[in-house]
């Protein structure tokens, strides 16, 4: 459980510096505010984060029970 949530963590990382590099670098705690004002169905950060990591997850499990 504790691999996974650094997982997520680092997923959500990444896509949030990749998505907007340059509006973290000049004012990040607008972005870390802005990012609990939006809404859930317009594809909130948390959202596409979790969509990836559930990806992530499935491969992991998939490519395990191969080696088994």
């Amino acid at each position: 459980m504790k691999q996974d949530l650094k997982i997520f963590i680092i997923i959500f990382f990444i896509l949030a510096l990749g998505m907007h590099y340059k509006a973290w670098m000049e004012h990040p705690l607008e972005q870390i505010q802005a990012l609990f004002s939006q809404g859930w169905f317009g594809l909130h950060p948390l959202v596409i984060t979790l969509i990836v990591f559930l990806c992530v997850i499935t491969i992991r499990g998939i490519i395990r029970r191969i080696r088994k």
